[in-house]
């Protein structure tokens, strides 16, 4: 398979706050906190082209305060931005909360600032010309206006034969939605690619290789990952392949999930297949948590 990438999602401004101690209430908890460019979307195909994906596009909505910030560092990564400047909202930001002393694990706030505010005006089928598969960001299903979007973008690219793959994005949100009106939302995705506790939560099982076995009876390729645990690869109702996770010394999870996304795809891409492609997701799912934030190193 040739041809290029089009991941349509968010872009948010990540601020990271790595703390040692359990977060003091009322005062002040020593940090280490940076300011960096984030977003599931936007990660995710940063990641793409960092394994080498020579042609990725994102199409976001940002806020006029740091769009010129953004399209460079998403330029910078080797990513095609076509960002909308909301007249009106800010860019998205999300303060995360890495806690060092439990595996870097981290808890967001999240302000969808632009990024929710993506709708049907901003598409043209037009987008969809040379690409060959169209990624969509879980958190386009959160709100009225980007569901349409959905909706729209998946008519698109269901009229080209090009091929969907959805990650759920947020285990929280989703729950909000309803894992009902998700899978009904998510209708004629080719590839769902959901972490153990989305994967869990829409299927209704409370196992991780259950879950997936599941829901490839209602997606053809269904990829669940759950960090040191690995990945899951299902077709067609069964568990075709577990994938470890490969060794690393995590420092902050933010983004590890986009970082298996961007590379399972990028993999996809290149004729790889679905064990193979969730090894090379893995793989960058390590790189991603040895680093402070949600993008690859520098190219």
């Amino acid at each position: 398979m040739t041809g290029a990438l089009l991941v349509v999602g968010d872009v948010v401004t990540d601020i990271v706050a790595r703390h040692g101690a359990p977060l003091a209430a009322g005062t002040d908890t020593a940090a280490e906190i940076r300011t960096l460019p984030g977003g599931a979307g936007a990660n995710v195909a940063c990641w793409a082209a960092h394994d080498g994906l020579p042609e990725v596009a994102l199409l976001g909505r940002v806020g006029a305060d740091s769009a010129a910030w953004h399209e460079e560092a998403l330029t910078r990564a080797g990513v095609r931005p076509r960002l909308v400047v909301d007249p009106e909202a800010a860019t998205g930001t999300v303060i995360s909360l890495v806690d060092t002393g439990a595996g870097a694990e981290r808890t967001f706030l999240t302000d969808s600032g632009a990024c929710l505010r993506l709708s049907p005006a901003d598409w043209s089928p037009d987008l969809l010309d040379g690409v060959a598969w169209l990624h969509l960001s879980g958190y386009l299903f959160f709100s009225g206006v980007s569901r349409e979007l959905v909706g729209v973008a998946l008519a698109s690219a269901r009229a080209r034969g090009v091929p969907v793959s959805v990650d759920p994005a947020s285990a929280g949100f989703l729950a909000e939605l309803g894992p009902d009106r998700f899978l009904a939302l998510a209708e004629g995705v080719d590839v769902l690619l959901p972490s153990r506790d989305e994967a869990e939560l829409l299927s209704g099982a409370r196992d991780a290789e259950v879950a997936a076995a599941k829901l490839s009876g209602r997606f053809p390729l269904v990829v669940v990952t759950s960090g040191v645990a690995g990945a899951v690869v299902a077709q067609g109702g069964a568990v075709r392949a577990r994938v470890p996770a490969v060794p690393a010394v995590a420092r902050d999870s933010t983004g590890a999930g986009d970082a298996f996304t961007g590379a399972f795809l990028a993999a996809r891409l290149r004729g790889a297949g679905p064990r193979e492609a969730a090894g090379e997701g893995c793989r960058a799912g390590a790189l991603a948590v040895a680093r402070v934030g949600g993008r690859p190193p520098p190219r």
